[in-house]
């Protein structure tokens, strides 16, 4: 099949890779002239390491890089059987690129958005053939991370849909279905193990500690060594717009510690200063701390449960391969018990002060 690519940032060259890697031919621009003439090096410079570790074969290498053809404008994609935006996390510079893209596709041609934020119905709008038009959404680093969430909007076909989802899993991917909702799976369901951190390090815990708890229930990070991974600016775009996009429930709450993390420019490993600065042992109360956690996730999992367009075995999967939990929401829920998360989440919210009432009210199965 012949895919094409637009962006060539780190996240449109590595989901290049991907399909070249088995065996597609992938043509590829950018806006940027730089990113295009840097794309076939950066591609090299991204093998030679598996060359050199005997995961690869100099042909191997070879064969992948010839498969990468770049070009200078979105019209010379054509044809292609499936395009992929990787562009700018901005809904007009999506829906520009679409709208360019499309009269130049034939009516069968697949479009899909990498967006990790917006909606895909939106995206999709002003477009001849909004149905031929769906997401699909790789995690960065593409190569490496095997989840694919693939979301399609009220209207996308059931044959595009199954075609973006065939080429994703004939390139080693676990695909997940996910509704087009605010944060899909992932970035929705992720929301509360990074909140509720906050909210522990607003009464008086320490960051480290915190972590320290987590790990020792089996996580290889912890919500705050996550958030200095990810970058504390990052994160809170991330929560920011889940909270506008959810009507400022406080669920989404962002929290004070984070906004002054990123007004201090303290954001984590880039700039060599973040919230855990050593590891800690775990506290003695580290079997609470982590219960309290898992159950704001399990709460969260099983509102967009309630909302429709998803399984619970998926989100259990997104949420493992995502980020690289030990477990799903729903799994965890099956070793508490749901009187044990109710009992929970009604302590949580007797004592939680008045900005964040409401936050722990139990979703319908936990209710």
């Amino acid at each position: 099949m012949r895919i094409g690519v637009i962006g060539l940032g780190a996240m449109g060259l590595g989901i290049a890779r991907v399909f070249a890697s088995v065996g597609h031919p992938v043509t590829a621009t950018d806006a940027q002239p730089g990113a295009r003439s840097s794309a076939r090096d950066r591609l090299a410079q991204a093998l030679d390491p598996r060359v050199a570790k005997g995961a690869l074969t100099e042909a191997e290498r070879d064969a992948i890089l010839s498969r990468l053809h770049v070009v200078e404008r979105i019209e010379d994609l054509a044809p292609a059987d499936l395009v992929i935006e990787a562009v700018v996390e901005r809904l007009a510079a999506k829906q520009a690129v679409f709208s360019v893209l499309e009269p130049l596709l034939g009516p069968d041609a697949v479009l899909a958005t990498n967006t990790s934020s917006l909606s895909v119905a939106s995206i999709a709008q002003g477009l001849a053939r909004p149905n031929r038009l769906l997401g699909l959404h790789f995690f960065n680093p593409a190569p490496v991370m095997k989840l694919v969430e693939v979301i399609p909007h009220a209207g996308t076909d059931a044959m595009a849909l199954a075609f973006a989802r065939g080429l994703a899993v004939g390139a080693g991917k676990t695909v997940v279905a996910a509704p087009d909702r605010p944060g899909f799976i992932v970035n929705r369901c992720a929301r509360p193990f990074y909140g509720e951190a906050l909210a522990l390090l607003e009464a008086g815990r320490s960051a480290a500690e915190v972590d320290a708890a987590m790990v020792a229930a089996g996580y290889r990070l912890g919500p705050f060594a996550l958030i200095d991974l990810i970058g504390a600016d990052i994160n809170l775009a991330a929560t920011e717009g889940l909270a506008a996009a959810m009507g400022g429930h406080a669920r989404y709450h962002v929290f004070a510690a984070l906004r002054a993390q990123v007004a201090k420019g303290d954001l984590g490993r880039k700039t060599g200063r973040g919230f855990v600065t050593a590891p800690a042992a775990a506290p003695f109360d580290a079997v609470v701390i982590a219960q309290r956690i898992e159950a704001t996730l399990i709460n969260e999992a099983a509102w967009l449960l309630a909302e429709g367009g998803v399984t619970a075995e998926d989100i259990d999967t997104a949420m493992r391969l995502g980020l690289n939990f030990p477990r799903g929401p729903f799994e965890a829920l099956a070793g508490y018990g749901v009187a044990t998360v109710r009992h929970t989440l009604a302590a949580l919210e007797a004592e939680a002060p008045a900005y964040l009432k409401g936050r722990y009210a139990p979703a319908p199965m936990l209710a």
